[in-house]
Order: structure tokens, then C-alpha cells, then sequence
């Protein structure tokens, strides 16, 4: 009797699957993803887009410039100076050397700011420049 009890327990055990290397290969493919993966950049701040007839969609490597309602510059999240957006956008342009600059000016605020940075890109050799409207 006791025979028929220990082959029985030794079939059960031998029927188990180790979920072991499974989890390690889900989790070397998480990690693989996270890397991979590309972050979205965002100026800084929430802009009231002004309305566009001739608005197109662009790709590729952007720098996102805003232009708050009182006339504030946020690039990646931090409020600048004026005077400081040409060598803002030449640290940029060390990673990506083709960038193009997208100005998201609220619709309120004041053209001088955009002038500005129009300027600073034209300094830095940015050739395309483009301001955020909706379509």
C-alpha cells in the first residue's frame, strides 16, 4: 500500500512546472523596454494654443519652447531667462544636431517673447523654427 502512495507523490512532483525562468525572461524583456523606450518632452507649462488654417503635424527631434500668458520661457520644464535661450538651444543641439524648435506661444501673450526666440534659434543656426497653432 505504501508503494502505491510514493509512486503517486513522485508523479504529482514530477507533473510541476518551475515558473522560475519565465519570470526571469518577463522581467529581462520589462527592463529592455523601459530602456528602449522614448520619454516625451514637455516645455513646462499648459499653453492656449492660437487657431491655425495651415497647421501641419511635424516628427522627429524637437525642442519645445513655451510662452506663457505674462510672457515667461519654459524649455524642458524649467522657467529661463531671455537671455539665455541661444545657449539653451546649443546645449541641445550637442545631442541632437538636426532639432527643430517648436514655440508654443499662448494665445495672449506678447510677440516680443516669440521675437526672441526667433532670434536666439536664427543665432544658433536652427533653420526650422515653427509656432504651435491648433488646426
Amino acid at each position: 500500500m505504501k508503494q502505491g502512495l510514493m509512486k503517486k507523490k513522485d508523479a504529482e512532483e514530477a507533473g510541476e512546472i518551475d515558473l522560475t525562468p519565465m519570470l526571469d525572461v518577463v522581467f529581462i524583456l520589462l527592463i529592455f523596454f523601459i530602456v528602449t523606450s522614448v520619454f516625451v518632452t514637455e516645455a513646462g507649462i499648459e499653453v492656449t494654443r492660437p487657431e491655425a488654417s495651415t497647421a501641419e503635424a511635424t516628427s522627429g527631434d524637437l525642442i519645445l519652447i513655451a510662452v506663457g500668458q505674462n510672457g515667461d520661457i519654459w524649455i524642458d520644464g524649467d522657467q529661463i531667462d531671455p537671455r539665455f535661450i541661444r545657449a539653451r538651444f546649443e546645449l541641445r543641439l550637442v545631442d541632437a544636431p538636426n532639432s527643430a524648435v517648436i514655440i508654443q506661444a499662448d494665445a495672449n501673450a506678447d510677440n516680443e517673447q516669440v521675437m526672441l526666440i526667433l532670434a536666439a534659434a536664427r543665432e544658433a543656426n536652427i533653420g526650422d523654427v515653427s509656432i504651435s497653432a491648433e488646426g
